[in-house]
């Protein structure tokens, strides 16, 4: 499980960096909304489900470290607060993508493509918070 949920944010924070660097400063440049567009229909096709898997994995994951679901949302010990951070960046990572995929992309345009941008820097940060959060259980960080 711990291998699939590791493959799986490779490919999610892989790709989101890919796309923050490279593909959306040039779509931002020359306003190639078809640029972005190519890369999320090519990248959506393994970045959903290695999102999907990261979630199933990590629930199995989060419950093999702390059994009781409630416990998850505690913050007073380490692991509870690193699983708590995960749960967050989650929802706030579905929340961005809804939003994007139902409002954004299917109206997409010059007007709204720097909103596109920001979604697009967040979710990249968030993946990359997540990536560290779960190293940190596995691998406690001095901070």
């Amino acid at each position: 499980m711990l291998i699939i949920h590791v493959l799986g944010a490779c490919v999610w924070t892989g790709g989101h960096l890919v796309l923050a660097t490279s593909v959306l400063p040039n779509a931002l440049k020359t306003s190639d909304i078809e640029a972005l567009s190519a890369f999320e229909a090519r990248f959506e096709r393994i970045g959903i489900p290695s999102l999907i898997a990261q979630v199933v994995t990590g629930i199995w994951l989060a419950h093999h470290y702390l059994p009781n679901p409630l416990s998850w949302w505690n913050f007073d010990q380490p692991v509870h607060a690193q699983i708590s951070l995960k749960l967050l960046c989650l929802g706030f990572t579905v929340a961005l993508a809804l939003h994007a995929r139902l409002r954004l992309i299917p109206n997409l345009n010059q007007t709204n493509l720097r909103f596109l941008a920001l979604h697009i820097w967040m979710v990249t940060l968030l993946s990359i918070v997540f990536v560290i959060a779960g190293l940190s259980i596995r691998a406690p960080l001095a901070l």
